[in-house]
């Protein structure tokens, strides 16, 4: 079973807001998920990015993979560099 940090869309039509997930990444985009670390809103000016950094570096420890999108949005935050200095 392999387990991802991903983004589960919310929010209205034409309007997105994202909760940041622990999910499997066989469940579908916004089903069943283990764990929710944050928030992402594009809406705003600039894009709100709020993230429980413990959580998030308690999973990478773990093993779990964020998505592409996830882990830009982690480096922007600090917290991949932190999760990097962590493991090295």
């Amino acid at each position: 079973m392999a387990v991802k940090i991903r983004l589960a869309r919310a929010g209205a039509k034409k309007k997105p807001f994202y909760q940041v997930v622990i999910a499997d990444e066989r469940a579908r985009r916004d089903g069943r998920f283990i764990a929710n670390v944050g928030t992402y809103d594009p809406n705003q000016n600039p894009a709100q990015f709020k993230i429980d950094e413990a959580k998030a570096l308690e999973w990478l420890g773990k093993g779990v993979q964020p998505t592409d999108t996830v882990r830009q949005l982690l480096k922007n935050a600090g917290v991949w560099a932190k999760f990097n200095a962590k493991a090295a």
